[in-house]
Formats: C-alpha cells, sequence, structure tokens
C-alpha cells in the first residue's frame, strides 16, 4: 500500500523582497490543512542552481554535480506540484526555467498545480507561458489554480493573507492534485 503522497510546492522567485515566500508559506499552510500530501517546500532561491552547468543531457540522468542530484532526488521523490510564480514582463521568471531544464525524466506523469501573483493580471500570462514547458515534460497541469491580482495588498507584515476566493480555489487545486496524483500514479 502507497503512503501519503509527497506534494512540492516550488517557489520560483529568487529575487529579494519577493512575494512569492509569504505566498508559499500561506499555501504550505493549506496543504498541511488539506491532510492529502505530504509537504516538501523547494525553495529555489535557497537551491540557488546555477545556470545549467551539466556536460550531459538530462535526459540521460548522468547527473556530475551534487547540486544537480540533489535537486533530481527532489523532483524524482515528489507525486505532484505546486509551482508558486510571479509574473516578470508576461513570462516565467528565469530561474524557473533552469530548474525545470535541468531534469527530464523525473517530471513525468506528476500533475502539477499554478499559483501565479502579480499585478492587475494575478500573474495569469506567467502561469500559460509555462503550460507547454510543462507538458512537454509529460506533466499535467490542471486548470484548477490559484490567481492573486495585487499581491502586494494581500500581504501585510510579512505574511499573506487570502481573500475566501483564494481559499477556495487552493482546496479546489488540491483536491484535483489529488484525484489526478492518484490516477497517473500507475504511470510513474
Amino acid at each position: 500500500m502507497i503512503g501519503v503522497p509527497q506534494l512540492t510546492v516550488i517557489v520560483a522567485s529568487t529575487r529579494p523582497g519577493r512575494a512569492g515566500a509569504p505566498v508559499a508559506r500561506w499555501l504550505a499552510g493549506r496543504v498541511t490543512a488539506h491532510g492529502g500530501f505530504d509537504l516538501h517546500v523547494a525553495d529555489l532561491a535557497e537551491l540557488n542552481l546555477p545556470m545549467m552547468d551539466e556536460r550531459n543531457h538530462p535526459r540521460l540522468r548522468k547527473y556530475e554535480h551534487a547540486h544537480t542530484k540533489a535537486w533530481s532526488a527532489i523532483v524524482d521523490a515528489s507525486d505532484a506540484f505546486v509551482i508558486v510564480t510571479p509574473e516578470y514582463n508576461h513570462g516565467y521568471p528565469a530561474p524557473l526555467k533552469n530548474a525545470i531544464d535541468y531534469l527530464v525524466q523525473e517530471w513525468a506523469h506528476k500533475p502539477v498545480g499554478l499559483v501565479s501573483y502579480g499585478a492587475v493580471a494575478g500573474g495569469v500570462r506567467s502561469a500559460q507561458a509555462i503550460k507547454p514547458v510543462l507538458q512537454y515534460l509529460k506533466m499535467i497541469p490542471i486548470s484548477e489554480s490559484v490567481i492573486i491580482p495585487f499581491v502586494a495588498k494581500h500581504i501585510v507584515d510579512g505574511e499573506f493573507r487570502a481573500t475566501p476566493a483564494i481559499e477556495e480555489s487552493a482546496t479546489a487545486m488540491l483536491d484535483e492534485l489529488r484525484r489526478l496524483e492518484a490516477a497517473l500514479r500507475p504511470l510513474r
């Protein structure tokens, strides 16, 4: 019998003063309250992956560097993901693309939810821009997502304060991730 699936929350922004850290802390609390997953948080600022520095193509899984092996182990152990991402110039941040590109096989057949934030558009363009990349890696981006417009207005004393609608969308996203993770498990 399989245990509780592992959900990894990826904090995509590495910028000092980023809103992603408080949003991810809030989401981690929602994941814990949901109870459907074991939680792991992968903060790309803390992982500090250099720009791709592996000699071999990632599909070969012949990693030379300790940071790549550690990142591979995190992603490989994950059953589902939520990416917490800002929108930078109508796209997602470069550290996220770099982290994704380090690996290939570890991503396959795992569902992914998106929590996007920004100004008036709530990071929606970032979420839409990353979906083709995720799909190419055989991940399954779900429709249920969390969109946070005017994110700065929701951060008080360093903590993210969600509206009831944001809370409800997080629950719907986590429910769907849990359902889809179970359905995809035989493929992994």
